[in-house]
């Protein structure tokens, strides 16, 4: 059985995590097998991507048992999860985490890493990591205080309290909720959503997003000239303007 799961349902690839008997804990093996999923979703062909998890769980992070195994942590981080974090924010399509069940320590960072986070009502999210006497890592420094702030982020990164689905959707964590008997279904439907959006508009806008925190107001306002004058080259804003015209829906697709 693979460890990752990859699925194609028109535009919109599915990565499943697939471990479900360890709560799709990290291994060597599913970083690896991570990668080329991620690596396959750079097809053109696919205008939106989800990550899962199998079973009870989303990911409950690091599986501790090849934790250091080489003995050297920091290489080993470099070596799987910066690889697969990277691969996410460079994808030029909108990545969308559907957080079925625990989620808790680098497996929180992976959501977080990803550009919209659905969670079941199901759902939970532990950082884990001070609770065993680590610090944040794979973007959890990074993503989390972009996501919640610097107090809130430390208080709770700090403290290890289990967070229900309902109050990371009140501190914007995850940007909906829904019901565990409906949730694959409406996983199905916004991912459908994004893939039929115009996907290189979404691109710059999560590129420009990425910028945004290190940029000053002036260097922000050139990018978005530079990328505002691509956007006005593709066929989608001529379709995205003539829907408009004519009254009626527009057909994107993707270029």
């Amino acid at each position: 059985m693979a460890e990752v799961e990859v699925a194609r349902d028109g535009a919109v690839q599915t990565i499943t995590l697939n471990r479900p008997d360890k709560l799709n804990a990290f291994t060597l093996g599913v970083h690896e097998d991570l990668q080329a999923a991620l690596e396959e979703a750079r097809d053109p062909a696919v205008r939106a991507v989800v990550i899962t998890g199998a079973g009870r769980g989303f990911s409950a992070g690091q599986d501790l048992t090849a934790f250091g195994e080489s003995g050297d942590v920091a290489a080993m981080l470099r070596a799987t999860y910066h690889v697969n974090v990277l691969a996410i924010r460079s994808l030029e399509k909108p990545v969308l985490a559907a957080v079925n069940g625990v989620c808790a320590g680098a497996g929180l960072s992976l959501a977080c890493a990803c550009d919209i986070r659905l969670a079941s009502d199901a759902a939970f999210f532990v950082p884990g990591f001070v609770g065993i006497g680590l610090i944040p890592d794979s973007g959890g420094s990074f993503f989390i205080q972009r996501l919640l702030g610097t107090p809130r982020a430390f208080e709770w990164m700090t403290s290890n309290r289990r967070l229900t689905a309902a109050e990371a959707h009140a501190w914007g964590l995850v940007s909906e909720v829904v019901e565990a008997d409906a949730f694959a279904a409406r996983v199905t439907e916004r991912a459908a959503e994004l893939a039929a959006a115009p996907t290189r508009a979404i691109a710059m806008t999560k590129r420009l997003f990425d910028e945004a925190a290190t940029s000053t107001l002036e260097e922000q306002l050139e990018r978005e000239a530079e990328a505002q004058a691509e956007a006005a080259r593709t066929d989608d804003f001529r379709e995205g303007v003539a829907a408009f015209g004519e009254k009626r829906a527009p057909e994107f697709r993707g270029r």
